[in-house]
């Protein structure tokens, strides 16, 4: 081969490596919380992943769940709820969607608010995550302080209809059962989504976690065991995750959603 060919071979070599190298790159997605985090609560990196992570003291906030104004005509989403009761005088400070629901945004387990119950505990089979048993209840009793149980412990303890409970959502899977993993979930699986969930730690303190990136079951439920310190967790929902400050969306959009869960000052 001649010179002048090996030469042009290399120089265009060399030119197809610089424009690989410096070709326009497309800008990274900007993260999805748009706002400032409330005061009780931070961004959180674990195993790669960013999570906004909000710590709620009983004692200092009122913990409460919600799906439907006065007149029963679901919210249906986080933004019109934030503005439902913003306008009544008595805005919330937090709010996330808080469990699966049917057409017609209908909790699909057990829902009590203000001490009414809505729908009874489901213990019944199906598909889905609300399914991948065991799944668990989010409940604040009437004194305030609150707690995370599978669903058959959650039975044993609370009978259909006990006047201590003042909220409940029914959800699934758990993440952390008793300080363990859920026993169905892969260490790190293919299912990737934005997800969030509730726990409650040994002190009583309401701890909320929703993903600011795709995450798997598995990393998420070790954020609630390992680095939140949750002995009892549960999964809330994926892909229509939303966390609001009472004002504006913070992560997520504006997808429907049933059961709510939010606090407010006390």
């Amino acid at each position: 081969m001649r010179p002048r060919v090996v030469l042009a071979i290399v120089v265009g070599l060399l030119a197809v490596a610089a424009a690989i190298f410096f070709w326009p790159r497309p800008a990274p997605k900007p993260p999805l919380v748009v706002g400032e985090l409330p005061p009780f609560c931070h961004d959180l990196s674990f195993e790669g992943v960013v999570h906004a992570v909000c710590e709620l003291d009983p004692k200092g906030y009122a913990v409460f769940v919600a799906r439907a104004d006065a007149d029963g005509k679901p919210y249906g989403s986080v933004q019109a709820f934030d503005k439902a009761v913003a306008a009544k005088g008595a805005p919330v400070l937090i709010a996330m969607n808080a469990g699966m629901y049917h057409d017609g945004l209908g909790p699909v387990g057990l829902f009590v608010e203000d001490g009414r119950q809505e729908t009874p505990l489901n213990r019944a089979d199906g598909e889905g995550n609300f399914f991948l048993k065991p799944n668990g209840v989010f409940f604040v009793r009437k004194d305030g302080s609150a707690g995370v149980m599978e669903t058959t412990a959650y039975a044993a303890a609370h009978p259909e209809g006990d006047p201590d409970i003042a909220h409940a959502t029914q959800s699934g899977p758990m993440l952390v059962i008793d300080g363990k993993v859920h026993p169905r979930f892969e260490p790190d699986g293919a299912s990737r989504f934005i997800r969030n969930g509730v726990g409650v730690r040994g002190d009583g303190t309401v701890v909320l976690a929703i993903s600011r990136q795709p995450v798997s079951l598995g990393s998420f439920a070790r954020l609630f065991k390992d680095e939140l310190a949750c002995p009892n967790a549960l999964f809330l929902d994926g892909a229509i995750s939303t966390l609001s400050d009472g004002e504006r969306i913070l992560v997520g959009g504006k997808d429907p959603v049933g059961p709510i869960l939010a606090a407010r000052k006390r």
